[in-house]
C-alpha cells in the first residue's frame, strides 16, 4: 500500500440511458447549490418542478446517442485513465477514481481511502479550469466528507492547472493531428456557466468589466472566463493559429445569462458567412462526452449543414493519450513529496 493516495474525479453520467437513471443523475447534479446557485426552496422547485420532470426523457435519448457497448463514454474513458495513471505512478501512489455524481461516488471512493490508511489524499478534479460548478464543488463535498473522520490526513486540493505546460502540450498533441489551415475557421468550445458564477469571483463589479478575455491577472486568477481565454491562446499560439482564425465561445447554456458568445450561435454565424469546414476544440472537457460527441459532434453539424456549410470536426479529448497521462503523472509527481 502506497503513503499517498491520488483520487481523480470526473463530473458523472447517468447509469443507463434511460428515464429513470437519467432523472436520478440530473436530479443529484441540478440539486448542487454549486451548479444552480438559488435559493433552497427556489432550486428546489426549479430542478426537481420543471427541468428534471421535462427534461429527464429527452436527456435519456441524448444519451442513448453516445452510449456504447461498455457504456457512457466519459465513465469508462476516465477508468482507462485511472489504470494508465496507476502504471505510470506505479508504486509511487496508488490511484482511486470517483465521480461527482452518481457512480463510483465521492463517498465510498474516500471510504476506500480511509481504510487504507493513507498518509497523504491528493484529490485532482479533472477539471483544467477552475469553476464553482465543476472542481467547487467536488472540493466542497471532499472536505465535507474528510471532515467527519477522526484521524485525517493530509489533503491536497488541486484547483486548476489550465496553463500548465504538460496540459497545454497534451492538447497540441491532438490538436496537430489536423491542419488548422485546411479549416476555414477554428472555434474553442468551453461549456457554459451563468454570467453570475464568474461575477461572484469577485468583491467588487463584474466580470464584465475586466478585461478576462485579454489576461489573467492576479484579481482574476480563479475566474473560469479568463482561464478558458488563456488556455484557447496557448493552444493557438501554439500551434500557430492566428488570433484573427479563432474565435473562443461557450456552449450547454440553460437561459440567455450566461457567457458568451454562445457557440451555437457562431456556429450559425459562420455557416451564413459561406465557411465551409470549421475545427472545434473542446478544451474544458478532458474527456469525450454528451457535450462533445452528440453537441458539439452532432448538433452543431446539423446547423451547419443547413446554413451551407459542409462539415463541423470535433478534435477529440484528451481521454487516454499518453501526453494526457504524463501530465497527470507531472501534476502530482509535484505534489508528492
Amino acid at each position: 500500500m502506497a503513503k499517498t493516495a491520488v483520487l481523480i474525479v470526473n463530473l458523472g453520467t447517468p447509469n443507463a440511458p434511460q428515464t429513470g437513471p437519467v432523472r436520478r443523475y440530473l436530479t443529484q447534479f441540478l440539486n448542487d447549490p454549486r451548479v444552480i446557485d438559488l435559493a433552497w426552496i427556489g432550486r428546489k422547485l426549479l430542478v426537481n418542478g420543471i427541468i428534471v420532470p421535462f427534461r429527464a426523457a429527452k436527456s435519456a435519448a441524448e444519451y442513448r446517442k453516445l452510449w456504447t457497448d461498455k457504456g457512457s463514454p466519459l465513465k469508462y474513458i476516465t477508468e482507462g485513465l485511472q489504470e494508465k495513471l496507476q502504471t505510470a505512478l506505479g508504486e509511487d501512489a496508488d490511484v482511486y477514481m470517483a465521480m461527482r455524481y452518481q457512480q463510483p461516488s465521492l463517498k465510498q471512493e474516500l471510504e476506500k481511502i480511509r481504510l487504507n490508511n493513507h498518509k497523504k489524499i491528493i484529490v485532482l478534479p479533472l477539471f483544467p479550469q477552475y469553476a464553482s460548478s465543476t472542481s467547487g464543488s467536488i472540493m466542497e463535498a471532499v472536505m465535507k466528507q474528510v471532515s467527519k473522520w477522526w484521524a485525517i490526513p493530509e489533503l491536497v486540493l488541486m484547483n486548476q492547472y489550465y496553463d500548465h505546460p504538460a496540459m497545454i502540450n497534451a492538447y497540441l498533441e491532438i490538436g496537430k493531428q489536423y491542419n488548422h489551415n485546411d479549416y476555414d475557421h477554428v472555434l474553442f468550445s468551453f461549456h457554459g456557466v451563468p454570467n453570475r458564477h464568474v461575477d461572484k469571483v469577485y468583491e467588487m463589479g463584474f466580470c464584465s468589466d475586466r478585461d478576462c478575455a485579454e489576461e489573467v491577472t492576479e484579481e482574476s486568477h480563479l475566474c473560469y472566463k479568463a482561464t478558458c481565454y488563456d488556455t484557447a491562446r496557448n493552444i493557438a499560439d501554439g500551434l500557430g493559429i492566428d488570433p484573427e482564425r479563432y474565435t473562443v465561445c461557450f456552449q450547454s447554456r440553460l437561459d440567455k445569462n450566461w457567457l458568451e458568445p454562445f457557440a451555437d450561435k457562431m456556429v450559425e454565424k459562420l455557416g451564413r458567412e459561406g465557411k465551409k469546414k470549421v475545427l472545434v476544440f473542446s478544451p474544458a472537457f478532458v474527456a469525450d462526452c454528451l457535450e462533445t460527441i452528440v453537441e458539439i459532434g452532432q448538433e452543431y453539424q446539423e446547423i451547419f449543414e443547413e446554413l451551407g456549410g459542409e462539415k463541423i470536426q470535433l478534435v477529440e479529448s484528451l481521454n487516454e493519450h499518453p501526453a494526457w497521462v504524463k501530465t497527470l503523472e507531472t501534476l502530482v509527481r509535484e505534489r508528492l513529496y
